[in-house]
């Protein structure tokens, strides 16, 4: 009876010495993922270039309520277009509106900020919404910035304005807002402030969309990090538009 509890007790180590390295490789797989860099001359017409979010202030607040991860948090989002003119990031923001920025521009104000940017890509079944995406996002550029996160047409957020221009093929959808902190279960105090500021309820429930919904949408792949060494040489971006097919070689 020894000898068979004696077998027992060694299967059941096997076993979860078993599972404590299949938990550590998942682990160190994941790590490797997230640390991943995306180089230069991969980004590709139609990408989505997503902004770590800040821990204070409005960004922090942002992502208290809508984190989906404890290794990766948004706050905003843009959409890259390469053309013969050259790189941009269409978005909206608080400062800037609906805007069409060189990339370059985009990138600096970010690093600057000390704020990670991430690469996603629509998967191969719906790479051909991206002309119409970027068609529809400059029929965009110009309104404010919606700093209420109610929809309306005539202003636009971040996710928004994403959301927006992809809608006519179904990459992502309306979610109902939450302004919960998730410790308490109640209105965060931060949106209680914030909402009092404009006259209007905190719209809780109502329905939008978030940068950290947006990536973590299936339709969307983890590309990685954008190198923070990247050389914006005039030669550099000749060459990667010659490679692109954006212009001709002679």
């Amino acid at each position: 009876m020894r000898q068979i509890n004696t077998r027992f007790c060694v299967i059941e180590d096997f076993k979860m010495i078993k599972k404590f390295c299949l938990l550590l490789f998942l682990w160190i797989l994941c790590s490797c993922v997230s640390q991943r860099e995306i180089a230069f001359s991969s980004l590709q017409n139609g990408d989505l270039i997503f902004v770590e979010a800040r821990q204070e202030n409005l960004s922090g607040a942002i992502n208290r309520v809508t984190q989906t991860s404890e290794h990766e948090n948004f706050d905003h989002i843009g959409i890259l277009e390469i053309s013969e003119e050259g790189m941009f990031v269409l978005h909206t923001s608080p400062k800037l509106g609906s805007v069409r920025q060189p990339f370059q521009e985009f990138y600096q104000s970010n690093l600057k900020n000390q704020q990670t940017m991430v690469v996603y890509r629509l998967r191969k079944e719906f790479g051909n919404a991206v002309p119409s995406a970027i068609g529809k996002a400059k029929t965009m550029l110009g309104k404010p910035y919606n700093s209420t996160y109610v929809l309306n047409e005539e202003q636009y957020y971040c996710s928004d304005f994403i959301e927006r221009a992809f809608r006519s093929h179904g990459i992502f959808e309306h979610i109902p807002m939450n302004f919960k902190n998730p410790k308490t279960g109640e209105i965060d105090d931060f949106w209680k402030s914030f909402y009092k500021n404009f006259g209007i309820a905190v719209p809780q429930d109502e329905p939008g969309t978030n940068p950290n919904q947006l990536a973590a949408s299936a339709n969307l792949k983890r590309l990685g990090k954008l190198n923070e060494n990247f050389i914006f040489s005039s030669d550099e971006i000749e060459n990667y538009k010659k490679r692109m097919g954006l212009i001709r070689i002679e």
